[in-house]
């Protein structure tokens, strides 16, 4: 993994551009706001990249706004993956982050895959396409948790590769 790469947040966003799932990993609270607006923001940049017809899913760097790196990724049905990292001097490499996105990619897709897992809640069983997916409702648990685990296994790569080195 690169060093010193430390997740401050993951964002899903759909392919309506709503918000499914947004995640962060900061001891302060009061900045989670942060992060929603870093995830709506790289929307314009990911809409200008993935204009461009690239096959590549992974968009690399967004921007960066003071303590923070932003990278994108986009996956081939058009949901929208985020990072915020943690700035540093150091270089994150493309092929770390790649396969970062891609673990985050698997885990969503292995989530929606399941047949037993409602998208929408009972109560609105119309069938209405613009209604967001409700990633933060207790049946998505197990997505909540993999990205957690993503994110913790990415933060303690980067301290054991500084510590050795």
């Amino acid at each position: 993994m690169a060093p010193n790469l430390r997740l401050n947040a993951v964002a899903f966003i759909s392919p309506q551009n709503h918000p499914i799932l947004i995640r962060t990993y900061t001891k302060q609270d009061e900045t989670a706001i942060k992060y929603h607006y870093i995830a709506h923001t790289s929307l314009d940049v990911i809409e200008e990249r993935a204009s461009s017809k690239s096959a590549d899913c992974y968009l690399g760097l967004l921007y960066s706004m003071e303590d923070v790196a932003v990278y994108g990724y986009i996956t081939p049905l058009k949901v929208k993956i985020v990072i915020a990292a943690a700035l540093t001097d150091a270089v994150a490499r493309d092929v770390d982050l790649n396969m970062i996105f891609k673990a985050l990619h698997m885990a969503y897709y292995s989530a929606i895959s399941n047949p037993f897992l409602v998208l929408q809640d009972s109560a609105g069983a119309v069938f209405d396409s613009s209604r967001p997916l409700l990633a933060g409702s207790p049946k998505w648990k197990h997505f909540r948790r993999r990205i957690d685990e993503i994110a913790r296994v990415v933060g303690n790569a980067s301290n054991t590769s500084t510590l050795g080195g």
